[in-house]
């Protein structure tokens, strides 16, 4: 008899541990399928370091032939499931049509960035989601900075040195806190920008406090730290309209920025709602098992599945990397199970804290519980994303080595064009294809 063969949507971390897992398991008796834009798994939680020039792109770009090297991968974006048929439609990276049948479909497709209807955001701000994204911000900060040094203009050199996030949550905290820093030294490396008011960055947020739903004394050390670095926190805030020329927000204040970057959470992968099943807040709905009701050969998890929370009755899952990571391994045990392998498993999350890299010796930490702010927060912060990673931990260390002893090498690449990476974009894992 032929193999079976499993086909994962998506190798972020659901898919990517969904794909580890079944290949421990099945021990070569299924035949493990993994269609992704890319040939990586891009390690989310570090790219803010990537922005600002403290780890290069590989080190958190883990190779997915080099660490899974019994599943097949197949590049391309999914774009259709037809049910009827057990196929999976998808365009490969030089735009050719294909379909693969499935026996197993696990769909772990993640999210991209949430859009509000805000008059010239689509147009003027850029997301914070994958790789592309990360490079294309690096330049500008340090592209922004350097006109400003070369501006005659009081006014444009303003504009240019000034920074708006959007979204204090996870992303939004951590981009501010290492900008900040980033932004600060590349200013003291222009002569005319040294004996001035260092680069403004501004966060915004409509929630009362900085890193909402989170533990407070979290919110308190962010807010803390971002104060006295000298980020402009502003709660309560958002954007009404953004222009060319800068933002005008919800206060009424009009602030002249070259940069508005766009925080402000994410929202399922629309193939989910192409797809045709019930869903939950644009995510697909599951039972505890992450079973697809009425398809049990379909299982969903991490950000496209809506995860029934059993230690909150009626709720369903944070989209967190934590919870789409144990919900892959969960996945592939409850498909081992339906071959008969094992028994299964329920997915109930047991929380085991959170971290906040807040930049240089900063960070905000409660691991099991237990509050912790400053160097103790941050070497916990960093132990723990060096557990985390599946790859590249002596990499990762070293760049981090590197980068408290010498300075970062801050010049423009060109890699990424403002126009290949728009907000409104349903694979921020891969820049837009430009014409001309």
């Amino acid at each position: 008899m032929s193999r079976p063969r499993i086909v994962i949507v998506g190798a972020g971390f659901a898919g990517y541990q969904t794909a580890r897992t079944l290949c421990r398991l099945s021990k070569g008796a299924a035949d493990v399928v993994l269609i992704n834009p890319h040939d990586y798994f891009l390690y989310v939680p570090l790219l803010p370091e990537v922005a600002t020039g403290i780890l290069e792109p590989r080190r958190i770009s883990v190779s997915i032939p080099g660490t899974l090297p019994d599943v097949r991968l197949i590049l391309g974006e999914a774009d259709s499931v037809d049910l009827t048929r057990r196929s999976v439609g998808l365009v490969d990276p030089e735009g050719h049509r294909r379909e693969i049948s499935y026996d197993r479909l696990v769909l772990a497709a993640g999210s991209v960035n949430k859009l509000l209807p805000i008059p010239g955001v689509t147009e003027h701000a850029h997301g914070f989601r994958g790789m592309p994204e990360a490079l294309y911000l690096r330049d500008h900060m340090t592209r922004q900075i350097e006109m400003a040094g070369a501006a005659d203009d009081p006014e444009e050199r303003a504009a240019r040195s000034t920074f708006v996030v959007v979204g204090a949550g996870y992303t939004g905290t951590e981009v501010a806190a290492h900008g900040k820093l980033f932004t600060d030294e590349l200013a003291r490396t222009q002569p005319t920008l040294r004996d001035r008011e260092p680069p403004r960055w501004k966060l915004l947020d409509i929630a009362p406090r900085v890193l909402p739903g989170l533990p407070e004394h979290m919110a308190e050390t962010a807010e803390r730290v971002l104060t006295r670095r000298g980020v402009e926190v502003s709660m309560g805030v958002s954007v009404e309209e953004a222009t060319k020329e800068g933002v005008r927000l919800t206060d009424g204040r009009f602030v002249p920025t070259h940069s508005l970057i766009w925080c402000v959470g994410v929202r399922p992968d629309p193939l989910v709602g192409d797809i045709g099943l019930e869903t939950a807040k644009g995510r697909l709905c599951v039972d505890a098992y992450l079973s697809v009701p009425g398809h049990p050969e379909v299982f969903a998890c991490g950000d496209a599945a809506a995860v029934p929370d059993l230690n909150n009755p009626g709720e369903i899952t944070p989209m967190t990397a934590q919870h789409a990571w144990r919900q892959g391994r969960t996945v592939a045990h409850n498909i081992a199970a339906s071959y008969g392998r094992g028994e299964r498993r329920r997915y109930r999350h047991r929380d085991l804290g959170f971290v906040v890299d807040l930049g240089g010796f900063q960070a905000a930490a409660n691991p099991l519980q237990v509050p912790l702010s400053g160097p103790v927060a941050k070497a916990v912060t960093r132990g723990y994303h060096l557990a985390a990673m599946p790859g590249n931990r002596v990499r990762t260390g070293a760049d981090w080595l590197l980068d408290a002893a010498l300075s970062r090498q801050a010049v423009q690449m060109g890699l990424v064009r403002s126009d290949a990476v728009p907000l409104e974009n349903n694979a921020p894992e891969l820049p837009v294809r430009l014409s001309g």
